[in-house]
């Protein structure tokens, strides 16, 4: 394993990106579990048999060392009462379910990036990285895009470490855990 990937020397916040089924979830999941016991906070909202299958494969990879909690909306307070280190999964469900529930996106999105900064617990953050793909012709796809762009660059700014899964394999973007 690369050094700076080290699960020993988790850092107080990591943002792992990458694109659907590139690898991230399963990555991220290996850095808390080589940390200790976990607490896994899911924003899913699970509303069709496809999103439940996937649901269901997430949690049979994870198997029954881990303790769930769900946050579709309320991801910062689920955050700050952790009691072990922390993997959220994922940041790009969890901005569509505050833009259905109408919440001040803006505001949250500041609120997460401002608690990743100094977190009570080691905390790994999952999310799609969209930048790599062509431009939408569908204006609610582009505005979503840029919404989470945003939101990535801004989670990317307050993390220790920011990782970028390919295929399966990680890339490490920033590392500031030796500074």
């Amino acid at each position: 394993m690369n050094e700076s990937l080290d699960p020993n020397r988790l850092p107080t916040a990591t943002l792992v990106l990458g694109g659907i089924r590139s690898g991230k979830s399963a990555f991220a999941e290996r850095l808390i579990e080589a940390a200790g016991d976990g607490l896994y906070i899911a924003t899913a909202e699970i509303n069709d048999d496809e999103m439940a299958e996937r649901v269901r494969r997430h949690q049979e990879r994870r198997g029954d060392t881990w303790t769930t909690v769900e946050a579709p909306i309320k991801l910062i307070e689920a955050i700050r009462e952790a009691d072990r280190p922390v993997l959220v999964d994922c940041v790009t469900l969890w901005l569509s379910n505050l833009i259905y529930a109408q919440a001040d996106v803006a505001r949250e999105v500041k609120a997460l990036g401002a608690l990743l900064i100094d977190p009570p617990r080691p905390v790994v953050v999952v999310s799609n990285e969209v930048g790599l793909g062509g431009i939408s012709s569908n204006e609610l796809q582009r505005s979503f895009a840029d919404l989470q762009g945003a939101t990535n660059q801004i989670l990317a700014e307050a993390a220790r470490r920011v990782v970028l899964i390919s295929a399966g394999l990680p890339l490490v973007l920033k590392d500031t855990t030796h500074t």
